[in-house]
């Protein structure tokens, strides 16, 4: 049964709450004697009693929300109760959307310029959209229909909730990512937090185009990758970690063997030979859950020419660090840190998490000779989203890590609009792996690490095609 249908069946459990419209800004959530709201779940209760789901087994999603507007109309026409067109059509949408959705949440999953959607309680609904926070009007009625809601998501995938097991991670059908937490925990009632996942996932020339990296970076970071050189990407929550690993990741050639590890899945890999892999929590007795750690060891013995992590955050980082040391170039990665130096700092003691009594010494030099390349992403002040750094590991120094910052982004301040101005600029530092590069066959502008060479981020830069001859040949 598809995972429409799962939750659709779901509905059935509870429908004594609901969603409309409110004010959340005031805080004012709907009162379960508003007419309208009686209304709608009066109707919600009528239509899934009368609906057959084994009949509509089968249906495309638009066929099926035709099928429950038409029911849902014809009910409402029963009621025999005055409304003007345009609440007519808002309130079978909102039913519809209970019945087959995520009820109020469902505009917000629709429309593509939202990125996050925080639910703090029943009548405070957030969203991002261009990286600033803003209030939602829509809202929940009261905490049952959160729980409701919550359950919907958790159950088609296999995934339990309640009071002995306050917190879960989940995904939704398109990917996005989900975190729920409840009461004990959550004290002002059950809270929502969804990661959308982007149904056309972003492309190096949409960076670009945003400004979150110059057209000479994209370049230096498709040669990198081509050339199988060990990348971990950096950055704070929310700073675009993954957006930046899945547009990397895209530059893999089309004719490797891929095995991704995520918690949970997020990649939109488009490669044909990719073997995606994801961790499982444990089960209602506390056991069975497999983790990214056992997952790195067990994709070691899968032939991958590539290996992709999506976040290292404990002792799979040792892991990691030993599948790069032991043939397996050109692997991936993301890690919480602020600054290039903090990235090896945490993954210097997410080893020591792996409970390996390792001297701090012997750490240092399997992350000096694993990986060459640190990619910093930050949220910038505005909520634009930018490479700071790319920052190359160059060996030891005595009992130090060395590196040398390759491009480096400069603020120069901030427009009329509170935009951030500012400039990616190579540091006139070849990096020491280049010879590497060129030794694949890459080849880089002469001119690409000269220190003058400035990328300007003050206007957007349009789409284009850049690179041909170095994409043609990934394709290949």
């Amino acid at each position: 049964m598809s995972l429409l249908m799962q939750r659709l069946e779901g509905t059935h459990k509870d429908v004594r709450s609901g969603a409309t419209e409110g004010t959340a800004a005031s805080g004012s959530a709907p009162q379960p004697g508003d007419p309208i709201v009686d209304l709608k779940f009066r109707l919600h209760e009528k239509l899934l009693k009368q609906m057959d789901v084994s009949k509509l087994a089968g249906q495309e999603q638009a066929d099926l929300r035709r099928h429950v507007e038409e029911a849902a109309r014809t009910l409402l026409a029963a009621e025999e109760i005055a409304l003007s067109r345009d609440d007519r059509m808002r309130l079978i949408e909102e039913v519809a959307d209970e019945v087959l959705g995520l009820g109020p949440l469902e505009p917000l999953l629709a429309d593509p310029t939202v990125s996050e959607i925080m639910v703090n309680r029943p009548n405070q609904i957030y969203f991002e959209r261009s990286g600033v926070l803003q209030v939602s009007d829509r809202t929940f009625r009261d905490n049952e229909h959160v729980m409701r809601i919550i359950e919907k998501i958790v159950s088609p995938i296999g995934r339990r909730i309640d009071e002995s097991s306050p917190m879960v991670d989940a995904r939704l059908a398109d990917g996005s990512r989900v975190n729920c937490i409840i009461p004990p925990l959550a004290v002002d009632g059950p809270t929502i937090t969804i990661r959308k996942f982007s149904r056309d996932p972003l492309q190096v020339d949409d960076l670009i185009a945003y400004g979150s990296i110059s057209r000479e970076m994209a370049q230096f970071l498709q040669a990198c990758v081509a050339a199988k050189l060990n990348v971990v990407i950096s950055g704070g929550t929310g700073s675009g970690k993954t957006t930046l690993l899945n547009v990397l990741s895209s530059f893999i050639g089309s004719h490797e063997r891929i095995v991704s590890i995520e918690d949970p899945t997020e990649l939109q890999l488009r490669q044909p030979h990719v073997v995606r892999l994801e961790t499982r929590p444990p089960n209602i007795e506390g056991r069975g859950a497999i983790g990214t750690r056992e997952l790195v060891r067990n994709s070691l013995r899968m032939r991958p020419d590539r290996i992709i992590v999506g976040e290292v955050r404990s002792g799979e980082a040792f892991d990691m660090l030993q599948a790069m040391n032991t043939g397996h170039d050109g692997s991936l990665t993301t890690v919480h840190a602020n600054t290039p130096r903090d990235a090896i700092a945490r993954v210097e003691n997410m080893v020591l998490m792996a409970g390996f009594e390792l001297p701090i010494r012997a750490i240092r030099e399997q992350i000096a000779s694993a990986v060459q390349l640190v990619v910093q992403v930050a949220r910038l002040r505005d909520g634009s989203r930018r490479v700071t750094h790319c920052s190359e590991i160059t060996g030891m120094e005595g009992q130090v890590v060395t590196m040398q910052d390759i491009f480096v982004f400069e603020q120069h301040g901030l427009d009329e609009n509170g935009k951030v101005v500012g400039q990616l600029r190579s540091t006139g530092l070849r990096p020491k792996f280049a010879d590497r590069i060129e030794a694949a066959g890459i080849p880089l502008p002469p001119d690409m690490f000269m220190s003058d060479r400035l990328a300007a981020f003050a206007a957007p830069h349009t789409h284009s095609n850049w690179a041909p001859s170095l994409a043609a040949r990934l394709r290949g």
